[in-house]
């Protein structure tokens, strides 16, 4: 029998690796992680989720500080630099990195910091910081190397005013004017972050709908609030040419039309993480996205290799990738996985922000499935109107025959939040998963949580009044 020096090693210590591994340990494995930044926590910490979040929280404040007369009878309002409120916004990543860092000598992981090449499929080669190289081997390899922003050959990333999604949590000045290319949720989500922080934000889109994957009505709400807070966006636009000078940046449309801004924000896709891993030499080929196909096991062709997170695609939420870490070492362990990817409840953080699980409206109506809806507008809630978030409903979309929650869709602050408690009431089977929960469920005044008894009753009296 071959002798590895690990059962298993992990690539990439973000959600989905970092969890992998820990699961892993604690089934009694030998297992080690290799993390190419000197600091674990992936690009979830560092460059994606939690700095992004933390920004939007900073400019949440502004907002707050800036509409509340309250708070301006204290002193005059100040406009505050981008790198003043980045500053303000990094302070959780050192948090963050701690915690995660203690998770490794607690669960006897070593951890290796260095770029992984894979020899055989049973052999990396890590280059150190330090110049040199070592050899590991292992029965088994998880890949969960995660993703970074897609680029395009013809636009030119090394310019000072053309940034992505990483790049632009390094931005050094403040413009006034802002061009977003691509509308998926990581561009919305920066378009009302710098619309926040006043700044005039071009937002264009391929497509004919913001984020069409969401219901309807909840695509609507957010193109409305999005101009609202004076984002101009631009449907069904596709790029020719980008240019950038000393003063600013042009984009020319397909359409002919052309934008003039301070900086650029490319937002359109990501690739994964597996163009340094020397995947030929395993027999693995990544698509043309840089992600690798997986079983419901998360096992990729090579059967003791597998992959977990960004890397594999969709959903790709951290969420689901601490979840998948989780199944993929049951599935090492020949176990069945129990991650469903349609159980996972989308969080867009915009501002207001945006969570839904379970079908929509268009789903629903194209399945022919019979239902009915529940609505309850958070400026009808009492906690709401006392924090002064009262922009934002609860939508709750069930059969109208037996009471079953099909899908819940939630706008306004706090969503990502209120979202959970429906989840609950729809993981369970049967009868269980009933909108009466909410109905004849006392819930604490005021709180959002209310909206849910709202909606219910909203929903369950339309179904009354029309078989009486």
């Amino acid at each position: 029998m071959s002798e590895y020096n690990y059962d298993v090693i992990v690539i990439g210590s973000g959600p989905a690796g970092g969890s992998a591994a820990v699961s892993a340990a604690k089934s009694g494995k030998r297992a080690a992680m290799i993390e190419a930044r000197s600091m674990v926590g992936g690009n979830c910490t560092h460059k994606g989720t939690i700095p992004s979040k933390s920004l939007r929280h900073v400019v949440k404040q502004i907002l707050r500080f800036k509409n509340d007369p309250i708070f301006r009878s204290v002193g005059d309002y100040r406009t505050l630099t981008y790198p003043e409120v980045l500053s303000a916004a990094s302070r959780v990543i050192p948090k963050q990195v701690e915690m995660y860092d203690a998770h490794y000598p607690r669960n006897r992981i070593q951890l290796f910091n260095g770029e992984a090449t894979f020899i055989d499929a049973h052999t990396v080669e890590i280059a150190l910081a330090d110049g040199l190289k070592e050899k590991l081997t292992a029965e088994n390899f998880i890949i969960a190397t995660g993703s970074r922003p897609y680029r395009p050959v013809d636009v030119d990333f090394s310019h000072p005013r053309v940034y992505d999604s990483d790049t632009i949590l390094e931005m050094t000045h403040t413009p006034r004017s802002l061009i977003i290319y691509g509308a998926g949720v990581i561009g919305c989500e920066y378009a009302s972050i710098f619309a926040g922080m006043g700044i005039k934000v071009d937002l264009i889109n391929s497509r004919e709908r913001l984020l069409s994957f969401l219901d309807d009505e909840i695509s609507d709400a957010l193109s409305y609030h999005l101009r609202d807070g004076g984002v101009m966006v631009r449907h069904n636009e596709d790029y020719s040419e980008v240019k950038a000078d000393e003063s600013g940046v042009t984009l020319t449309l397909k359409s002919g039309k052309r934008l003039r801004a301070d900086a650029l924000l490319w937002c359109n896709g990501r690739t994964g993480n597996t163009d340094k891993l020397s995947l030929p030499s395993v027999g693995l080929e990544a698509n043309h996205r840089g992600q690798l196909n997986v079983d419901q096991g998360y096992r990729t062709e090579v059967d003791n290799i597998f992959a977990v997170g960004d890397v594999i695609g969709w959903p790709s939420l951290a969420s689901a990738s601490f979840d998948q870490g989780r199944a993929v070492a049951k599935s090492m362990r020949g176990e069945e996985p129990d991650l469903v990817a349609s159980d996972v409840p989308t969080g867009i953080y915009t501002l207001p922000e945006i969570s839904s699980l379970g079908k929509t409206e268009r789903e629903l109506t194209a399945q022919r499935i019979p239902y009915e809806v529940g609505r309850a507008f958070f400026k009808h809630t009492a906690r709401a109107q006392i924090s002064g978030e009262d922009v934002g409903m609860l939508k709750i979309l069930f059969h109208i025959d037996t009471y079953e929650i099909l899908g819940i869709h939630c706008f306004g602050a706090e969503a990502s939040e209120i979202i959970h408690i429906g989840q609950a009431i729809m993981k369970q089977e049967g009868e269980a998963n009933n909108i009466n929960y909410f109905a004849s469920t006392t819930f604490n005044y005021p709180t959002m949580a209310e909206a849910y008894r709202q909606a219910a009753l909203n929903g369950i009296n339309r179904v009354t009044r029309m078989k009486s």
